[in-house]
């Protein structure tokens, strides 16, 4: 492309869309095309939209795995009866024994 000298290129914020081709069942298509069309949204909207949910579905399942991990890895040091998990979780259990648990204590 070239461009005048009196012409300035433009200059965008957002970066230009990119393609993204795949194959699909010509039934399938057809299906979602009427399912689209009958949303009144356009296709290309709803593959976004399916895409966008997708990556925060899998953000969110890393999330819980690391979750999941950490508090499998704390549930072992507070078995380690040399670890300060060990000691921190037994006060808890102490206080939880407690016959006045759960009462605010007057000072």
């Amino acid at each position: 492309m070239q461009l005048r000298t009196n012409q300035m290129a433009r200059a965008s914020q957002h970066p230009k869309d990119s393609s993204f081709n795949l194959r699909i069942d010509p039934a399938l298509k057809a299906a979602f095309t009427a399912a689209t069309e009958a949303e009144d949204k356009p296709a290309a909207q709803v593959v976004r939209d399916l895409m966008r949910a997708y990556v925060k579905q899998r953000a969110r399942r890393a999330f819980a795995a690391e979750a999941r991990r950490q508090s499998l890895e704390a549930a072992e040091r507070a078995r380690d009866p040399d670890s300060d998990e060990y000691a921190v979780t037994r006060e808890i259990e102490a206080e939880f024994d407690r016959d006045d648990f759960g009462e605010e204590r007057k000072p």
